[in-house]
């Protein structure tokens, strides 16, 4: 059988100005959106479950090893 494609990246916050559903220093999944992205958006699924569009500037871009992605996202 194979693998599902996960084209998420992963971000970790620094800083959440006003954004009440971020919390600093907690790593996020940022969901493919190119119209976003052009925009100096990313859409992120947050602490309320939900994926909303925040400033790209308040997250830093994360390799993890897939060890690691499945440890803090684990797939249910």
């Amino acid at each position: 059988m194979a693998e599902k494609q996960d084209n998420s990246a992963f971000v970790v916050c620094i800083r959440n100005d006003d954004c009440d559903d971020l919390q600093r220093g907690k790593v996020y999944k940022a969901l493919p959106d190119e119209r976003a992205a052009a925009e100096g958006y990313l859409r992120i699924a947050d602490e309320s479950g939900e994926d909303y569009l925040y400033p790209a500037s308040c997250f830093v871009p994360l390799r993890l090893s897939r060890r690691a992605r499945e440890a803090l996202f684990p797939i249910g």
